[in-house]
């Protein structure tokens, strides 16, 4: 456990051994298929405040600055490591929340990785082509609204387990890959809980925030923005607006893939991902412009 200048402590797992660290926040559940960092780096994933086997925050106090906290606590596990730089991957939230580090924080950021990050103006709209919806997105919403308004029937992991068999489809283009999104953690606290953290803390947290033109230009490490062109959960859009925008920034666009496109093509991202960590970018890794 790391203990923070608060008190609350987060839950790590140290893999590897190389002179390199990655740090991973939140990515426990691709940790699995993440190992091959490991070969040559030493990669420290860690849950982040209020999730995983990291302590349950019941202060709101604590939780009230969301993304914002994330990012500062993050800088405490860099501290608590001694390390001067490092890499980071994120993904989705967690990937907006790198890219705010990679901003505040960049003389201590080597390179970055956004998975599947999301936008960088929580008030931005993008046409069809770049906000990927269909029916599988609108089933699966509509199966939510269902389960919202229902009785709740059986323990919480039972119903935590429900809620992502929902779920699964809509981080996938092939149907047949759902049952590899093992992401619920639904044995934990935190993660049955988390969507009323999310809706209380998080994403009230991301509406607030407005990048300035100065704020981009901060961001001076190599960071390589990986998405899927039919997302339905972080809009493609939003990836290539931050490849336009941060200075130093190169977007791997995987065609034909959701949420999790390291699960759709993972020869392509395992080795784009590897290729950049290891000092390239990886073919295909498109420089935009405003």
């Amino acid at each position: 456990m790391i203990t923070l200048d608060d008190g609350v402590q987060l839950y790590f797992e140290e893999v590897g051994g190389g002179s390199r660290t990655i740090l991973v926040p939140n990515g426990f559940y691709f940790k699995r298929d993440f190992q091959f960092l490991a070969d040559d780096a030493t990669v420290v994933f860690y849950d982040v405040r209020n999730r995983g086997q990291s302590d349950s925050v019941t202060d709101a106090s604590t939780l009230a600055r969301g993304i914002e906290q994330d990012v500062d606590d993050l800088d405490a596990v860099r501290r608590h490591f001694g390390l001067d730089r490092m890499d980071l991957i994120g993904h989705s939230y967690i990937g907006l929340m790198v890219a705010l580090y990679t901003i505040r924080y960049p003389e201590h950021v080597g390179r970055a990785v956004l998975l599947s990050p999301e936008k960088p103006d929580p008030s931005k709209q993008y046409p069809p082509e770049l906000a990927y919806t269909d029916a599988t997105l609108a089933e699966a919403m509509a199966a939510l609204a269902r389960m919202r308004s229902a009785p709740r029937e059986g323990n919480p992991e039972a119903v935590c387990r429900k809620f992502w068999s929902v779920l699964r489809p809509i981080y996938v283009v092939n149907p047949v890959d759902a049952d590899r999104v093992d992401w619920g953690r639904c044995e934990l606290a935190n993660e049955r809980n988390f969507m009323s953290y999310w809706l209380g803390h998080v994403a009230p947290s991301i509406q607030r925030l407005r990048l300035t033109t100065e704020d981009f230009a901060g961001a001076t490490a190599p960071v390589l923005i990986v998405h899927g062109t039919k997302d339905r959960n972080a809009p493609y859009g939003g990836a290539r607006d931050w490849a336009a925008r941060l200075p130093n920034a190169r977007l791997l666009t995987v065609p034909d893939a959701a949420h999790g496109p390291w699960i759709e093509a993972p020869d392509l991202v395992f080795g784009s991902i590897r290729t950049f960590l290891n000092g390239a970018w990886p073919d295909g890794a498109e420089q935009l412009r405003s």
